[in-house]
């Protein structure tokens, strides 16, 4: 869920202990997308994926994040074409050649992680999976970059350059964000920047969620009467992807990898 932090003053650094909890609520989030993924199919609807995101939650001792947060009604967004961020679940059937963005959160033992990815439903266009492709590409790049020392206007800047290459449209509106005892702590961070500069500098013990929003057209959006939903106003597709990482001593972690899936920040 992007919503920036809210102000909160300065920027939290974990404990190895605390990492290892929040490493934990990644592995919560993480078989909770793995399932819903799984489950995405023609005739299936949004309330279905809601549905398989809170009984995994609860099997698993946790606690959905974004329900009743800041009056948000769901515990996933899913995110459908035009759709940039903050779907929220209905009975509409998804149809082949939709694409899906998923975001989930959960809370365990005081503790948040936050992930996303955009889901083909059947078979879609060569277009619409470019700009799927592209969109993960950024993402992992920019994770590829977390290390102490590094600057984060920098990756924000990276992912910018990425997708703009591309022929794609970075949403400026909606950010990453910093995560930890809250969903939303410092720093925010951006899909887009200026390289150079003295900006953040990152160091270990850090964590926040980096998460690319790229449209397939123009950068505007527009807010629908849901006070929640957020579109693209030329209505073309909107990917998503998301994860929670940390600032190791030597680099990055990813505290939201899910099963099966590899970790590109080591290649």
């Amino acid at each position: 869920m992007s919503l920036g932090s809210g102000g909160r003053s300065g920027i939290g650094i974990k404990t190895d202990g605390e990492l290892t909890q929040m490493e934990a609520a990644g592995r919560v989030v993480a078989r909770v997308l793995s399932e819903m993924e799984k489950a995405v199919a023609p005739g299936v609807t949004t309330m279905d994926l809601e549905a398989i995101a809170i009984r995994e939650c609860r099997e698993m001792g946790a606690t959905p994040s974004f329900l009743g947060y800041r009056g948000f009604p769901a515990a996933i967004c899913a995110s459908v074409n035009e759709v940039v961020i903050h779907g929220i679940p209905n009975r509409i059937p998804l149809k082949e050649g939709d694409i899906v963005g998923l975001d989930y959160g959960a809370v365990l033992n005081g503790w948040h992680a936050d992930s996303a990815l955009t889901v083909a439903v059947g078979q879609i266009s060569p277009e619409t999976q470019r700009l799927m492709t592209v969109t993960e590409d950024a993402l992992w790049l920019a994770v590829k970059m977390v290390k102490p020392g590094a600057k984060l206007n920098e990756i924000s800047a990276s992912i910018q350059r990425h997708c703009e290459r591309a022929g794609y449209s970075v949403v400026r509106e909606m950010v990453g964000h910093g995560i930890g005892r809250s969903l939303h702590e410092e720093p925010d961070v951006p899909n887009y920047g200026r390289p150079g500069g003295r900006g953040i500098v990152l160091r270990k013990g850090m964590t926040f969620c980096i998460e690319p929003m790229i449209n397939q057209g123009g950068m505007h959006i527009a807010t629908l009467p849901d006070e929640w939903t957020i579109v693209a106003t030329d209505g073309k597709p909107s990917a998503h992807f998301e994860h929670t990482v940390a600032v190791t001593s030597t680099g990055v972690k990813v505290l939201t990898l899910r099963p099966g899936q590899v970790d590109r920040s080591k290649a």
